[in-house]
């Protein structure tokens, strides 16, 4: 008995996989530029703009991506490695946070989402950095970890409303 199955690509399927993609894509060459204030924007709107094309699950996925790829092109310190997964999870707040409201207010969910995120990083950070480096190198990393997140994770809401508003 042959038990073959055959995967059908409909329209909807393939334009899912095809902006699936592309935003993997983007949030993956993202940490390529090497500066915070540039790839952290870029990456966020990609988060926000996962989860309103795509739905809060593909925004998940797309959010695993971005600190791995960071973290092996040094966009992201090789001190901060033992950080990676509380960032992928501090990511995957974001989307799931931002999911949820995104329906009562846009601008709301995009400034909450961001907050807890910054929290989230900050906290951990804090803790992970102060067990794990020397003073003088955990202030500056520390840094990274705080206020540039929020700032990033909001500017990345409103290029993501610029973006699906064209």
């Amino acid at each position: 008995m042959n038990r073959e199955k055959t995967l059908a690509l409909n329209r909807d399927k393939i334009f899912y996989l095809t902006k699936l993609i592309l935003l993997v894509g983007v949030a993956t060459i993202a940490p390529l530029f090497h500066q915070q204030m540039i790839t952290g924007p870029i990456v966020n709107a990609t988060f926000f703009a996962s989860v309103i094309l795509l739905g809060t699950q593909a925004g998940m996925m797309v959010a695993l991506i971005p600190s791995i790829i960071a973290l092996s092109v040094g966009t992201l310190p090789a001190p901060l490695a033992p950080m990676v997964p509380y960032i992928m999870l501090g990511n995957v707040l974001l989307v799931l946070i931002f999911g949820f409201l995104k329906d009562k207010n846009y601008w709301l969910a995009v400034g909450f989402s961001s907050l807890v995120k910054f929290l989230w990083l900050f906290a951990t950070s804090t803790i992970v950095i102060d067990l794990l480096l020397k003073k003088e190198l955990a202030q500056s990393v520390a840094l990274m970890m705080s206020w540039p997140q929020l700032l990033t994770a909001l500017l990345g809401g409103i290029i993501a409303w610029g973006l699906i508003k064209k």
